[in-house]
């Protein structure tokens, strides 16, 4: 597995192209089945922030994700614990191997916000199973659009696997920020 490339500018930014994409109707093909025997998939009602920020580092370390590094931990608790916010741990042999975050907070829209898998289990099919198995929970809320947004700097097969589960890109845009592992998030 190979890591992004960051356009780093040279004034310690970075430059970056996101994606979002959206699904407008139900997926009419079923979740692909589990890609391994002990898999299980939890519903985190109760994370804590470190447990949270567990798998939030674990996931995105690898792909630059900062936002909820830099937050408060009352901030983010906020947010992970708002009833409307659902985080679904996927395990497999016991060991927590990804999740999917579901931000119900502006229905009838639903974000997948957070999605990944941890560096050690990409490659098995179990991103393509997660996902799949995230948007049809999201499409049991009755939502009018299902989306969700990736960047240069996650997975190179990110934008490819979100239009493969059935999302449609609406709106692209370059983005020039401080690079946040100038800023202490990132050891």
């Amino acid at each position: 597995m190979t890591g992004p490339t960051f356009n780093t500018l040279p004034d310690g930014r970075i430059e970056s192209t996101v994606t979002y994409l959206e699904m407008r109707d139900r997926p009419t093909s079923p979740t692909p089945a589990a890609p391994v025997k002990k898999l299980s998939l939890l519903h985190a009602e109760e994370p804590t922030v470190a447990f949270y920020r567990f798998l939030y580092n674990s996931v995105g370390g690898p792909w630059l994700w900062y936002e909820r590094r830099a937050m408060g931990d009352e901030a983010l608790a906020a947010i992970i614990g708002h009833e409307n916010v659902d985080i679904y741990v996927l395990y497999v042999a016991g060991v927590p191997a990804g999740y999917a975050e579901l931000d119900r907070r502006n229905m009838p829209d639903i974000e997948l916000a957070y999605f990944g898998l941890m560096p050690e289990f990409i490659g098995r099919g179990l991103g393509t199973y997660l996902l799949h198995w995230a948007i049809d929970q999201a499409w049991t809320h009755e939502p009018e659009r299902v989306w969700v947004h990736t960047c240069t700097e996650d997975h190179a097969r990110a934008l490819e696997t979100y239009q493969r589960a059935g999302f449609q890109p609406y709106k692209r845009e370059t983005v020039v920020m401080d690079d946040p592992r100038e800023q202490g998030l990132f050891d």
